[in-house]
């Protein structure tokens, strides 16, 4: 019998001359925009960009598609008297606005949350502070190479709402979410990954307490059925296993655990009842790095009831670092350039850092996320020769490692640049025989450029120029 998707079907009905607003114009929300109009739905878009700054062809889809729009920075003035309510992730659910829309009796969802509700089969979700888009995509190989019909989305891939009638009960979702889309969620996946919880995205949430309570929703709405994978070596993730009613596997570098994954004198072992199973030589595989290997594991706990350990080896094994994360971009005179622009934060950058024997050449800075980058100096002084700054941030990077320097009794070789292109100039100056030149700017990317692809993309432009 022809599977149907009762769920779907249902939500298809409902959709009919509804009132839905959609937030942002976004990647996920185009698509979203056209699904809308095809179910027979009043849409109504709302946008903080000024008109002028849409690009002409997303107007003439509004336009075909017989949409609203309101724009600019009073644009949800008008946000009333809607049905249903699809939030963009930069939009929060604790908007003045949404708020009143909910009270008022509106459902306030996002398109990620929305596919999480309908899709008819199993879900794995991956979030945390770092490593989320490898850990997801680790998954997501691991079960191609299981042979699952497997879709990947969220905060990578493509959007998969317009995909929801091609999924069958035996496919697998494969889901990297953040702290944006998950934070006011009701749902959460039957596999949950948290890979870490560090400070971040302060400038936007409210304080820190806010940011961990959004990434807690991933295992929040689990049951006794569903598992949960935490990082036993941070602190915060460690604790969540008292707050789930699911199973919880640990995976650790740093304990010998009794149960779990754990990452051993270079091998990743499996625990049971205090048995330790060698699984895989971590010189056997193309990433690099502790908190790569510590990925590896999580990607081993979340697919150990789906995929035999055999194929999940072999997916491991063959797996390249996805692109901007200590991604390698070229030899030049003995010297590797590797381009880490994903490290948004102190914590990813000293990760990085950590991931080489050789001396190193940091290229660091950008926009300031209102981080502290006292933690960030210790590693600098240890592993970095030449550092080069620039950005927002290059003051408070500067203080940071200047008061180490005073602590430690020693110092290393600072340069100021006003552009990317001048501290890729700078680092082929300095870089010597044997030693490593790393991007990996421990901020964000919006002083200088669009997003950290873009800026990784410059930077390996430059590198290849040189």
């Amino acid at each position: 019998m022809e599977f149907k998707n009762q769920k779907l079907i249902e939500f298809n009905k409902y959709l009919k001359k509804k009132k839905v607003a959609i937030i942002g114009l976004g990647v996920s929300n185009l698509p979203l925009l056209k699904y809308m109009y095809e179910k027979d739905a009043y849409v109504t878009v709302f946008d903080e960009k000024e008109k002028e700054e849409i690009p002409r062809k997303l107007l003439e889809r509004l336009q075909k598609y017989g949409a609203n729009a309101f724009f600019g920075k009073e644009c949800f003035k008008n946000l009333k008297g809607f049905d249903i309510i699809f939030r963009s992730p930069s939009c929060l659910p604790t908007r003045k606005e949404l708020v009143e829309e909910k009270e008022r009796g509106a459902i306030i969802t996002s398109e990620i949350e929305m596919l999480m509700k309908i899709a008819p089969c199993k879900i794995i979700g991956v979030t945390g502070s770092d490593g989320k888009t490898t850990t997801t995509s680790l998954i997501y190989s691991i079960l191609k190479k299981a042979r699952y019909n497997t879709y990947l989305g969220g905060n990578i891939g493509i959007p998969l709402f317009t995909k929801i009638d091609e999924m069958r009960p035996n496919d697998i979702l494969v889901l990297e979410l953040s702290s944006f889309q998950l934070m006011g969620m009701k749902i959460s996946p039957n596999i949950s990954v948290i890979t870490n919880i560090t400070p971040n995205h302060l400038n936007i949430h409210k304080d820190y307490e806010e940011y961990i309570d959004a990434k807690k929703n991933i295992f929040k709405y689990q049951n006794e059925n569903d598992y949960l994978i935490l990082n036993y070596d941070n602190e915060i993730t460690r604790a969540c296993k008292t707050q789930s009613k699911s199973k919880v596997i640990y995976f650790s570098s740093k304990e010998k655990l009794d149960n779990g994954f754990i990452i051993d004198n270079g091998i990743i072992k499996e625990c049971e009842d205090g048995i330790r199973k060698h699984i895989l030589n971590t010189k056997d595989v193309i990433l690099r790095g502790n908190h790569n290997f510590e990925n590896i594991a999580s990607a081993f706990a979340a697919t150990k009831t789906l995929v035999d350990q055999d194929t999940a080896i072999e997916a491991v094994k063959e797996f390249k670092a996805v692109e901007h994360r200590l991604e390698f971009v070229r030899e030049l005179n003995n010297v590797k350039w590797y381009n880490d622009s994903v490290s948004s934060s102190p914590t990813r950058t000293i990760a990085g850092l950590n991931s080489f024997d050789e001396n190193i050449v940091l290229i660091a800075g950008g926009y300031d996320k209102n981080l502290d980058y006292t933690p960030i100096a210790k590693p600098i002084l240890k592993k970095v020769k030449t550092l080069i700054l620039l950005g927002a941030t290059s003051g408070k990077i500067f203080e940071a490692v200047k008061k180490e320097e005073e602590k430690e009794g020693k110092s290393i070789n600072i340069y100021m640049s006003n552009t990317l292109e001048e501290a890729v100039n700078l680092a082929k100056k300095y870089a010597k025989s044997n030693e490593v030149v790393l991007f990996s700017p421990a901020s964000a990317s919006f002083d200088m450029f669009k997003n950290f692809a873009e800026r990784g993309n410059i930077f390996k432009n430059l590198v290849n120029k040189l």
